[in-house]
């Protein structure tokens, strides 16, 4: 809820007539106390709806300009002294100088808080800075329930303040407070949690690699695996459990993970664990182990070659020979792989005659019509360079609807990339 349609606008009427801000809205999402400031601040003239008791028939409500000024009713005259708004519409209205005087308010009602923080970032002077010496008085585990909209609010002007009080909390508060944010459901809170939990060694490198190995966030994947990288000290491990960590970066699913854990082995001084992810699915992950294992002495052409003998059991062996291979001596290993029985084979291969720069328009073009649509997009990718010596009539006979979805999108691929234009087959989706 950040913008102020008709759901926010129910809220703040709800709460101008003695609602609290959590029986209106959800209270622990940022953007609801946003657009709940959004929605006082913003008033409008319409006649907002409520239903009478018994379920008799909808009638108009004041306005919400007419709430905020006090009328009790449609086309009520004002009293004579308006009552005052709640304090939680207080803070949020559009006369910056009832905004000031709402703030007293914050310091026996910790549920305002989140408005405190809103009004750090206000546009007003005196605004701002009665709200930022009373947010600055906080406790500073007082700032982690409120991680995610400081967190939100830093994006705007004026909006560092509090994310510079929230990280120096962090920094400085209860270990417990840091780690209880690290599962917080936020992204920039729970990435903010980590960072520094990382700089203050609040985790133990095995609870590092277990976070990058399982996580599906990139930056976490970097940060706590590199962080857990670090523990590894030359020999082995820094401490009992280096060994253990080195395994899960190892046997993690992201790529970026594993990349880390086989550049690991070199400063573990293990080069020759690097060579079985020589044939790792990931490039950037062989890349890593050729990297090792030249470092260790080991050259890793010769065992490439060995794997391509045997390729059913190493697939992606084939792609990096091509990426480190003789184009003299090994192009016609790599193309005798491209007629293998096994996909996987075919599409590394295929790579690997990409990688090493030897494709051949005409011995790779019937790989459009392979019945693995992994390999016809490796074929595609292949040969896009050369989309413009493949004959238009083979592409347009591909892109036939009966044609199966991977071919038709290959055939579209390298007629886009020849620069020419598909006509629609009638019935084509």
């Amino acid at each position: 809820m950040d913008g102020w349609d008709e759901e926010t606008m129910r809220a703040v009427v709800r709460v101008c007539d003695g609602a609290t801000p959590e029986e209106a809205f959800d209270i622990a999402s940022a953007g609801a106390w946003l657009a709940f400031d959004a929605g006082v601040r913003n008033p409008d003239d319409r006649p907002w709806l409520f239903t009478r008791p018994h379920g008799e028939p909808e009638r108009p409500a004041p306005t919400l300009l007419d709430r905020l000024r006090g009328r009790g009713g449609p086309r009520a005259a004002p009293p004579a002294s308006p009552p005052p708004p709640p304090p939680a519409v207080a803070l949020c209205h559009p006369d910056g100088r009832v905004r000031e005087a709402a703030l007293d308010a914050v310091r026996t009602a910790p549920e305002l808080r989140p408005l405190l923080v809103v009004r750090c970032a206000d546009w007003v002077a005196p605004v701002r800075g009665k709200a930022r010496a009373l947010l600055a008085g906080l406790p500073g585990d007082a700032l982690f329930p409120l991680a995610g909209l400081i967190l939100r609010l830093a994006r705007r002007d004026r909006g560092d303040f509090a994310r510079t009080l929230l990280e120096d909390a962090l920094r400085e508060g209860p270990a417990a407070g840091v780690l209880a944010l690290t599962s917080a459901p936020d992204r920039a809170t729970y990435r903010l949690a980590y960072r520094i939990a990382v700089d203050r060694g609040l985790l133990a490198p095995t609870e590092l690699a277990a976070v990058a190995a399982t996580c599906g966030d990139v930056t976490l994947q970097d940060l706590c695996a590199e962080a857990a990288v670090a523990a590894v000290g030359p020999g082995g491990a820094a401490g009992p459990d280096g060994a253990a960590v080195l395994e899960r970066l190892l046997a993690a699913r992201p790529p970026r993970v594993r990349s880390a854990g086989v550049t690991a082995l070199r400063r573990a001084g293990r080069h020759g664990d690097a060579e079985p992810f020589l044939a790792d699915r990931s490039a950037v992950v062989r890349a890593c182990a050729r990297y090792v294992l030249r470092q260790g002495g080991v050259d890793p052409l010769p065992l490439y070659r060995e794997l391509c003998a045997a390729p059913a059991t190493h697939p992606a062996a084939a792609a990096g020979l091509g990426e480190c291979g003789d184009r003299a001596t090994d192009a016609g290993a790599l193309w005798a792989l491209v007629e293998h029985p096994v996909p996987a084979v075919r599409l590394h291969a295929i790579t690997g005659l990409h990688a090493l720069d030897v494709v051949v328009r005409e011995r790779l073009t019937p790989l459009l019509d392979d019945p693995s649509p992994a390999v016809v997009r490796a074929a595609t990718r292949a040969l896009l360079p050369e989309a413009a010596g493949i004959p238009e009539h083979l592409l347009r006979e591909r892109s036939a609807p009966q044609r199966p979805r991977a071919v038709r999108v290959a055939a579209d691929r390298l007629l886009r990339a020849a620069g020419r234009q598909r006509t629609p087959e009638p019935g084509y989706r």
